[in-house]
């Protein structure tokens, strides 16, 4: 099959995030990874063409030439090939506007079987995009895709996961897939994929390479203020007799925490 997979990068998890003058602080993000989600399905991908024992799989990323480096571990990991849309205009997109980008280098890559990415970026959480994406290039859009049951030139039948199970659907292809987390864990690329990784075809397009307008990639979502929460208190121990701590408990609960 023929696979693309749009990719994020996102900030490590493990960062502590600055914020300075109510925005996220740029210089306290120092480590960069492939969004979590977006390394599932870049594993289920791999997987189903390994087991239909032909197919390509190629990655789709936006942003700055610093990019490259996830892009590198992606291709590393088994990818085929990595197109990095990378342009100023692409630097405070929307979840729509990152669709309408996206959704413009898809077709101007060409055919394709089956768009399969993250349900969601870890760094914003507003898995939006790929519903979007669906909706843009005309597609239908399975969501929340834990497992694959079968794929065919047709058609695919995978699960979904909805609140207290597990949902299997049916759906014609060609297709978009939001991918939660799966049954197989990313795998780690390998020596020989790293040196590979340098040889594969990695195409840069700016905006000017897509049809897009300028109104098109106007922010319609505006981040107002970024704030970091509340410092947690430390604990308070109440001693003396069960009934003197009792009546601790209830005059803190009134009179500070004004709970009751």
């Amino acid at each position: 099959m023929k696979i693309i997979i749009p990719m994020k990068r996102v900030p490590d998890t493990a960062t502590k995030v600055g914020v300075r003058d109510g925005r996220v602080d740029a210089s306290s993000l120092k480590t960069w990874v492939i969004n979590p989600y977006d390394e599932y399905a870049i594993e289920e991908a791999l997987r189903l063409n390994e087991q239909q024992g032909e197919g390509t799989v190629t990655i789709v990323t936006i942003g700055p030439s610093e990019a490259q480096e996830t892009i590198r571990k992606a291709l590393a990991m088994g990818i085929d090939a990595a197109y990095h849309l990378n342009d100023p205009a692409f630097e405070n997109l929307d979840p729509l506007g990152r669709a309408r980008v996206l959704a413009e280098a898809i077709e101007k890559i060409g055919e394709f079987d089956l768009i399969w990415t993250g349900w969601k970026g870890v760094d914003e959480d507003y898995g939006q995009t790929g519903i979007y994406l669906a909706e843009l290039l005309d597609l239908p859009h399975v969501s929340m895709v834990v497992g694959v049951k079968e794929v065919g030139d047709r058609e695919a039948t995978v699960l979904r996961e909805v609140e207290g199970g597990v949902e299997v659907v049916k759906t014609q292809l060609p297709a978009v897939f939001t991918q939660q987390k799966g049954e197989h864990e990313p795998r780690y690329p390998t020596l020989k994929g790293i040196m590979g990784a340098k040889k594969k075809p990695l195409t840069e397009w700016s905006a000017s390479d897509l049809d897009l307008d300028s109104d098109e990639l106007e922010p319609g979502i505006e981040i107002v203020e970024v704030e970091l929460p509340p410092e947690r208190q430390t604990g308070r121990i109440i001693s003396g007799t069960p009934e003197e701590a009792a009546r601790e408990l209830v005059r803190l609960l009134r009179e500070e925490a004004k709970v009751i």
